[in-house]
């Protein structure tokens, strides 16, 4: 085969690639957009609502980087969520603590916190915890959280924290609005894209080898507790993130933020959108809030069976989500490193 004809068939063979490689970007570009276009024409009940969203998108990144790229199946992770409400909101009502810069490095440092401990207990054993004792391991800790919220009077109980006080940046004071919205999405942006740096990193090469293969990966030397107990902390984090702007913006904090329906409900975000693609997640959490949204006020008595018939049939049909419609199983599984250029191919060959 000449050179030519060789140069010819890595073109070929390397273009597919190329433009699959292209998808994933498109796709997050285009939801960007959206976002930062929407203040702009919606009412401004719909923006309250979309900042709402937002936030759940960040929850739902959280999960999806334990489950998606770890393969840690966590049904308490609303515990991160509604601890690190919790824990603002007790800073603002006690203590009149309501600063941007201090709330939510707190609910961070809180939703990390909850997670080291709950992750230390269950992934840092003696034996390698399976998949069936963490899960339920962390739906116990979220009906207990529950439970603890609910009869502990200093926690308002049944009734949560109401009437927490606006966050506030300097003199200017965060309400429910476009501004309130922009911050949200900015942080959003922000945890979004850290979240796709670490998954491409060689860190994220040992999650996604950790995901398909645990016991190989432990005969490589890997310390496989160790790391999983590492990503259940930050996703942990992102959750308590999650959590204490959503008690800003909500205005109170009530127990069911802890709670398992809270937990499954994340859990249907990411299976919904796609697992393992971060924008699969945040995909998922916009859909079915907004159908959500739609069928409460169009059908009030039978919505709840409606999006559950329509989820059972696209997690049915498509099991790995809305998100695998447009986008490739090898694209959604990534690649890792920079990939030989054409020259250096074909010097490799000339060499051979």
């Amino acid at each position: 085969m000449t050179d030519a004809a060789e140069s010819g068939l890595s073109h070929a063979l390397s273009a597919p690639r190329k433009r699959r490689r292209r998808v994933l970007p498109i796709i997050e570009l285009v939801v960007l957009a959206i976002g930062l276009l929407l203040p702009l024409v919606l009412q401004d009940y719909l923006t309250v609502f979309g900042t709402r969203v937002l936030i759940l998108c960040l929850f739902a990144l959280s999960f999806d980087l334990v489950w998606g790229y770890s393969g840690i199946m966590s049904f308490g992770q609303a515990v991160f969520f509604g601890s690190a409400g919790y824990g603002v909101a007790l800073l603002a009502r006690d203590l009149g603590v309501t600063s941007m810069l201090v709330v939510i490095p707190a609910g961070v440092l809180i939703g990390f916190s909850i997670a080291l401990l709950i992750g230390g207990f269950l992934l840092l054993g003696r034996n390698p915890s399976s998949v069936i004792f963490v899960a339920l391991g962390t739906l116990t800790g979220s009906y207990a959280f529950d439970r603890l919220a609910r009869g502990w009077y200093y926690l308002g109980g049944q009734n949560g924290i109401p009437s927490i006080p606006p966050m506030h940046i300097g003199s200017y004071d965060l309400t429910e609005g476009p501004v309130f919205y922009y911050v949200v999405l900015a942080i959003l942006l922000l945890v979004y894209l850290a979240c796709r740096f670490l998954v491409r990193s060689q860190f994220g090469l040992a999650l996604a080898g950790l995901r398909e293969n645990e016991q190989r990966i432990a005969f490589f030397g890997y310390k496989v507790q160790h790391i999983k107990a590492i990503i259940f902390s930050l996703g942990g984090a992102i959750a308590g993130l999650a959590g204490s702007l959503y008690a800003f913006h909500e205005g109170f904090v009530w127990p069911n933020m802890l709670g398992v329906v809270m937990s499954t409900q994340v859990v249907l975000y990411v299976l919904f959108g796609g697992s393992g693609t971060l924008i699969g997640a945040v995909i998922g959490a916009v859909v079915i809030e907004i159908v959500s949204f739609w069928l409460s006020n169009s059908y009030q008595e039978i919505w709840p069976i409606i999006l559950g018939a329509l989820m059972l049939l696209v997690i049915l049909f498509r099991p790995a989500g809305l998100i695998s419609l447009i986008l490739s199983e090898r694209e959604r599984i990534g690649n890792f490193g920079r990939p030989p250029r054409l020259h250096d191919k074909e010097r490799d060959h000339g060499s051979a």
